[in-house]
């Protein structure tokens, strides 16, 4: 697969992209509060400078961390190095699809061909401990498919997953990291990764450079590789595995989810024959695939750069002790909207945004699927 390099395309400028890099990286800074900073405050670089005071309100006991010009230099210049990039989502080759997440990540590194992400998607995941069947399979859904102008994204790991990269290498596939991308793994897939970047395709990873894969970092890596794809297929799982959170994560995303069948008394098809009967698409041949995915087909790229609708926060005045308490006092561990604690409390949303920023910069505040949120508690 031929196409320009992740280099090519329109991009962030260079002091731009330092300060999204260093607010992103900042703790307690995940993709629903950069976007809620940026939008606040204007630009990364403002909303740095506020982030200590921001803290400090939410209750947090210590000004955070934040990386400094050079810290962020730094990895860039591991990336460069590495022969990859960070691509920011206000770029012309940032991935179309990750766009259409709830909370896309801000910035992504990717080492690649930036064609590849053109292509419409379908994701492949499965057992790591797959059959020969399994593995066969794999291989072929993803060769097929790839014939048919569809890239392969999948994680990179044992069994199913590196089937299906293997399928798809000359077609165009995309592995995602759980961490940096000079920290691939498994270690036995070093040498996949690069054959994927070199040959056509594209590795990426939203973690630092350094970072190692811990067991919290693979459903990040699940949600992009089902964030990246209008389709995920599960070959082989067990009844308790990675790929039913990858599922679950698709089908919450709207995408289509589908199933290869096998046999009850293997249990590594205990989790795909579950996923049918809760009403996954049958596979048994990449057609059943595509047949699904044609009429998404052209409608799935075509997303212009956001950083979704941003909470005004213009429309009331900053709120005070006596309306942080109010929130607080309507937060629980048990999820719930942000509509509901507006109603509640009676307090303007621009209110009730503004402490919820305050309390996830401090640490107190844990975000849920569906656009939830509960306090933590020390």
């Amino acid at each position: 697969m031929s196409g320009r390099p992740v280099e090519s395309r329109p991009r962030l400028s260079d002091r731009q992209r330092l300060h999204w890099l260093r607010l992103i990286r900042t703790p307690n800074v995940g993709p629903a509060t950069f976007r809620d900073l940026v939008n606040r405050y204007g630009s990364a670089e403002a909303a740095l400078e506020i982030l200590p005071e921001l803290v400090i309100s939410g209750g947090g006991g210590r000004p955070p961390r934040i990386p400094t010009l050079n810290d962020a230099e730094r990895e860039m210049n591991e990336a460069a190095r590495c022969g990859a990039r960070f691509t920011c989502i206000g770029d012309g080759d940032y991935p179309a699809m990750l766009r259409q997440m709830d909370h896309p990540p801000p910035v992504v590194a990717v080492k690649g061909v930036a064609a590849v992400f053109d292509l419409p998607a379908v994701a492949i995941v499965g057992a790591r401990n797959a059959s020969l069947a399994g593995l066969k399979m794999a291989r072929m859904l993803a060769a097929d498919l790839g014939r048919e102008g569809l890239a392969i994204i999948s994680g990179l790991a044992r069994g199913i997953d590196a089937a299906a990269h293997e399928g798809a290498l000359a077609t165009g596939t995309v592995g995602v990291f759980a961490g940096g991308l000079d920290r691939p793994y498994p270690p036995e897939n070093v040498e996949l990764a690069a054959r994927i970047a070199a040959g056509g395709g594209a590795i990426l990873s939203e973690m630092p450079f350094g970072w190692e894969p811990r067991a919290q970092d693979f459903p990040r890596r699940n949600r992009l590789v089902a964030g990246l794809s209008l389709g995920l297929v599960v070959v082989e799982a067990a009844q308790r595995s990675g790929s039913l959170i990858s599922a679950r994560l698709a089908g919450e995303m709207g995408r289509l989810v589908f199933a290869v069948p096998g046999s009850p008394l293997d249990p590594r098809a205990a989790g795909a024959n579950g996923l049918l009967k809760d009403g996954a698409i049958l596979v048994t041949e990449a057609a059943d695939v595509s047949a699904a995915l044609a009429p998404l087909l052209g409608h799935g790229q075509a997303v212009r750069p956001k950083l979704e609708e941003p909470p005004d926060f213009t429309g009331a005045p900053p709120p005070g002790d006596s309306d942080r308490e109010r929130v607080i006092e309507a937060l629980g561990t048990t999820p719930v909207s942000v509509d509901e604690i507006i109603r509640h409390t009676g307090l303007h949303p621009a209110q009730v945004f503004m402490v919820l920023l305050e309390l996830d910069l401090a640490g107190r505040l844990e975000r849920h699927s569906g656009g939830t949120v509960s306090i933590v508690f020390a």
